[in-house]
C-alpha cells in the first residue's frame, strides 16, 4: 500500500482536531468501463460510466487498467462525486490499483483526484481490497481472480501482500460469438499454471486447494465460474456483489484509516513482532 502524505493537523493543546476528523472520505475504484465510488456517511455505492465528455463526443479516459488521459479522468470524477462533497476541506481518499499498475498508475491516479482536493491518498492492491470487502483470511496465501470489462487480473496474496500477478488486456466486454468465454478461462489457467510453475514455494499450490476468490464482472457469469473451476481442478468462489467487492474493501480501509490512532490523536499501542 502506497501513501502520499499531505500536511495535516496534529492533535494537541489548542490544536484543532486531527484532520481526518474534519473531512470526509472517499474509496475509488477506477475501472476501465465503470468507475464506482463510496463516500463516508453516506450510504450505497456510486457507479457510473468511465466516460468524459471534452468536447462533441464521449472519450474514455482509462483503458485496460491504463489511466490514459489522467485531465479527463479529473474530469469525470468532479463531475461524478464534486456536487456530493463539502466546498471546504479535504479529504482521505483510498484508491485501489491494479497490482502490475507501479508508480505509472499511482502518479496517474494521482493527478487525477487532485480535483477531489485530498489531503493524503491511499492506494490499495485491487486483489487486497476484494479480500478485505470478503472478510478472508489473509494469514493464509489467497489467490484472487479478478475478471473486469477490459482487464483479467490473477493475484496471489501472501500475509496480505502482493507476491505474484499476472494479468491480460481481456474482459468480459471482448467476449462475443467469435470471442467466447474459454479465450478468458483458458487465459486465466495460463497464468495460474506459470504460477505455480515459477513459485519456488508451496504458496499459489496451498492458495489454489484452498480455492481461488472471484471478483469482477466476469464472477457474475456462470458459465466463466464453472469453467474456471473445471480447469483449475479447485473450487472458484465468486465473492458478493463481485463488480462492486474492490470499492467496499476500499471503503473497509478508508473507515479503518480515519479512526487509526495515528489520525485521532490517540496513543498507539505497540506494535508486536511477528
Amino acid at each position: 500500500m502506497t501513501t502520499t502524505p499531505h500536511p495535516r493537523a496534529v492533535a494537541g493543546p489548542n490544536r484543532p482536531w486531527p484532520l481526518y476528523r474534519q473531512c470526509s472520505g472517499i474509496a475509488l475504484d477506477l475501472g476501465s468501463a465503470r468507475t464506482r465510488a463510496w463516500i463516508s456517511g453516506r450510504k450505497g455505492v456510486l457507479d457510473a460510466p468511465t466516460v468524459t465528455f471534452p468536447g462533441d463526443g464521449a472519450v474514455y479516459p482509462i483503458q485496460r487498467g491504463s489511466i490514459v488521459d489522467p485531465p479527463g479522468t479529473g474530469r469525470m470524477l468532479d463531475r461524478l462525486l464534486g456536487h456530493r462533497l463539502p466546498r471546504f476541506g479535504r479529504r482521505l481518499i483510498v484508491l485501489t490499483a491494479p497490482a502490475l499498475g507501479g508508480i505509472v498508475f499511482r502518479t496517474q491516479a494521482r493527478i487525477a483526484v487532485e480535483v477531489l482536493r485530498p489531503s493524503t491518498v491511499l492506494t490499495i492492491p485491487t486483489a487486497r481490497a476484494v479480500a478485505m470487502a470478503t472478510d478472508a483470511d489473509l494469514t493464509r496465501p489467497l489467490l484472487v481472480v479478478d475478471i473486469g470489462a477490459h482487464l483479467t487480473e490473477v493475484t496471489l496474496l501472501t500475509d496480505g501482500a502482493v507476491t505474484d500477478a499476472r494479468h491480460t488486456a481481456l474482459g468480459t466486454s471482448d467476449l462475443d460469438r467469435l470471442t467466447p468465454p474459454t479465450r478468458i478461462t483458458d487465459t486465466i489457467v495460463a497464468m495460474v499454471t506459470a504460477m505455480l510453475e515459477q513459485d519456488s514455494t508451496s504458496g499459489t499450490f496451498d492458495a489454489l486447494r484452498a480455492g481461488a476468490l472471484l471478483a469482477g464482472g466476469g464472477a457474475l457469469r456462470p458459465d466463466i465460474t464453472y469453467r474456471l473451476s473445471r480447469q483449475l481442478h479447485a473450487p472458484v468462489r465468486p465473492v458478493p456483489a463481485p463488480h462492486t467487492a474492490a470499492v467496499r474493501g476500499a471503503a473497509r480501509l478508508l473507515e479503518a484509516a480515519r479512526t487509526h490512532p495515528s489520525t485521532t490523536g490517540t496513543p498507539e499501542p505497540a506494535a508486536h513482532p511477528h
